[in-house]
């Protein structure tokens, strides 16, 4: 099996083993080009798995066909995103006490593989307030797995895999998830029994789930260190100096915490596109599902490959796309052009494919700015500061945006100019 591995991943690696294996250790060059497909094929089902149950489009939809509240609707994004993120720096203590930690993504795989499914479950059985809140507690059952998969996934990717091929290896998953995911797309928008057949989407999100549990054990993984392994909340509160000491490590969250716009303004393009229309409701979704799978499929393997050259280039040129894009959000609401669905969906498109661009920058940046357990305290802190504030700046302006959205999209354009000038100033890694 390894040999079939091997010969696929020579389709991707354009560069010499030499080269290639300067900053992992021997051990991990002997099987670098085994590891590269098993790990690119095991991020290509999770991250299929999260097109089959985004947060951002179709958890909303399912939330919608059983009746559950609409502001247990608008939970969805801050509990997955931020339950994900702020227990990191807990975890990242326990995680750095093993040498070696594939398992732990390994675990937190499966974990998110039987949330889904038990979301899928709700949806057949269950009904208005007792399903939505079912669904919303599951769904912080998968966000604190999924950062268990995170912390764990990005040192095994700095161990495993050379800084010239980590960025391609995200872009080239994220690629082939997109194409699979415009499949997925267009079936639903000719599905005539999709309210029947919509639970069927979990169900393979959770299938995706194990697959990429089950490659991701066959990893060759070698011991790390195992250094600073203590734990507790009195070392979660120290770890946290980082930010304070480290001028490098401060402005890359801070430039991050400025970026959230990116994944937060993305719910709210797709309020302007339903505002004003009488379509049909399940068409819509195969359309924002087919519209996520495009900008995954023709733009992630292309960011992938600047992030590889510059990820700083990256997250400066997402972060300038990001404020043009919110600033037209605001102005398609204040002149009332939001029945234009095509506009709308246009720039949703649009700040899909920027999207996939900063999350690929900031995930190569902070992967190459530091090595072995520096590497690991820096993802969990990095990921705890933004939970917070990814969960307070939601809730924020899921209250603002019942007054206006202009003002939202205002606020998302400032805060995304902001992250623009501070990246200008960051170190070239």
């Amino acid at each position: 099996m390894t040999d079939h591995l091997s010969r696929l991943t020579e389709v991707f690696n354009d560069e010499e083993d030499a080269r290639v294996c300067k900053d992992i250790s021997e051990d991990a060059c002997k099987v670098v080009r085994g590891n590269f497909t098993l790990i690119l094929c095991s991020q290509f089902f999770s991250k299929l798995a999260d097109a089959l149950a985004s947060a951002k489009v179709v958890l909303p939809w399912l939330m919608t066909s059983i009746g559950a509240p609409v502001f247990l609707s608008g939970l969805l994004v801050p509990i997955r995103e931020s339950g994900s993120l702020i227990p990191q720096l807990f975890i990242g203590g326990v995680i750095r006490r093993f040498a070696q930690r594939k398992t732990f993504y390994v675990l937190g795989a499966c974990i998110q593989a039987l949330s889904i499914a038990g979301m899928a479950w709700v949806i057949v059985n269950l009904r208005d307030l007792t399903g939505g809140l079912a669904i919303v507690a599951l769904l912080s059952v998968f966000s604190l797995a999924r950062g268990l998969c995170s912390i764990a996934s990005k040192d095994v990717l700095g161990k495993t895999i050379a800084k010239q091929k980590r960025g391609s290896l995200s872009g080239y998953a994220a690629t082939a998830a997109g194409a699979i995911g415009m499949v997925v797309g267009f079936v639903l928008l000719f599905d005539l029994n999709m309210q029947t057949n919509l639970p069927w989407l979990l169900v393979g999100a959770a299938a995706c789930w194990f697959i990429s549990a089950a490659l991701y054990q066959l990893v060759r993984e070698f011991d790390g260190e195992t250094e600073g392994s203590d734990n507790g909340f009195l070392h979660a509160l120290k770890s946290l100096n980082i930010v304070k000491d480290d001028k490098e490590f401060r402005q890359f969250v801070v430039t991050r915490c400025l970026l959230m716009s990116s994944g937060l303004s993305a719910p709210y393009f797709i309020i302007l596109a339903q505002s004003n229309q009488q379509d049909n409701h399940y068409t819509n979704l195969g359309l924002f599902i087919v519209i996520s799978g495009l900008a995954s499929f023709v733009s992630a393997s292309v960011w992938g490959k600047l992030a590889d050259n510059s990820s700083r280039c990256v997250i400066v040129i997402t972060a300038l796309l990001v404020t043009l894009l919110c600033l037209s959000g605001g102005v398609i609401d204040a002149l009332g052009l939001s029945n234009n669905s095509w506009l709308v969906m246009s720039l949703f498109f649009l700040l899909s494919v920027t999207h996939q661009g900063v999350r690929l920058g900031r995930k190569t940046y902070l992967v190459n700015m530091a090595n072995g357990n520096q590497r690991t305290r820096y993802v969990a802190v990095s990921n705890t500061i933004i939970g917070f504030l990814l969960l307070l700046l939601g809730l924020l302006s899921a209250l603002l945006a019942q007054f206006s959205l202009t003002a939202v999209f205002a606020i998302f354009a400032l805060s995304s100019a902001s992250a623009l000038c501070i990246s200008l100033q960051m170190k070239d890694v």
